[in-house]
């Protein structure tokens, strides 16, 4: 059998003709170049190409991920604040309760729109104790608020320094609520010792539903 011969490669001439295709190429007319210069500019080419794309694509994820990274710090906050809350539930419905309490203790001391003549009544007998003379005694125009309505009083009394300090700690300590404003204190006349005092009282009472409901109704209009 004869053995079939392995052509030898020309390594030198392989070298001189790959030299030879990137020996004055025109740089102004690329099409022009032998096939091997214009591959490597291609793969060239699509490498830049590929190198811009990436970094603007991590650009964008950096971005994101910074934007993931601060949504993270405000969630880690609204979790530590929803934690205290849930570790303290028990102690914060222990305050409510207590206030609700507070709520209601404050409620029964508000007289009902049929109760008001009787607080009145006591007002009136608070000065008449004291041995006061009641020269004016007049309701005004009652103010309605969002839950409760407010009643001002003109009053004005005469008698003694001490006895209107004692009708005052007397109108203070009313079951229901009445406090004196704009207090204003002069001599009586020619009566020595006798002194006048003008002041409003004031009274509050909580509404009842209809007024509550009108109330409402009056705010959904606005």
């Amino acid at each position: 059998m004869t053995k079939t011969k392995t052509p030898k490669i020309d390594f030198a001439a392989l070298q001189n003709n790959l030299q030879r295709q990137f020996k004055n190429l025109d740089t102004k007319d690329p099409s022009l170049w032998p096939v091997l210069p214009k591959v490597l500019l291609c793969v060239f080419l699509a490498a830049g190409v590929a190198v811009v794309l990436w970094f603007v694509k991590l650009t964008d994820y950096q971005t994101e991920l910074e934007m993931e990274r601060g949504k993270e710090t405000v969630l880690r906050e609204d979790y530590q604040k929803k934690l205290v809350k849930a570790v303290s539930l028990e102690e914060l419905k222990k305050q409510r309760e207590q206030i609700q309490q507070y709520v209601i203790q404050l409620e029964k001391q508000l007289p009902s729109k049929a109760e008001m003549a009787a607080l009145l009544s006591d007002i009136n007998q608070a000065g008449l104790g004291r041995s006061l003379q009641f020269d004016l005694f007049r309701p005004g125009q009652v103010v309605v608020k969002d839950y409760y309505a407010e009643l001002p009083i003109a009053v004005r009394v005469t008698g003694k320094y001490h006895d209107m300090g004692a009708f005052a700690s007397d109108v203070a300590h009313l079951s229901r609520i009445v406090t004196l404003n704009n207090i204003s204190i002069a001599p009586a006349g020619k009566d020595a010792g006798m002194l006048s005092m003008d002041a409003t009282a004031r009274t509050f009472r909580y509404l009842d539903p209809e007024e509550i409901q009108a109330q409402k109704n009056a705010g959904g209009k606005k």
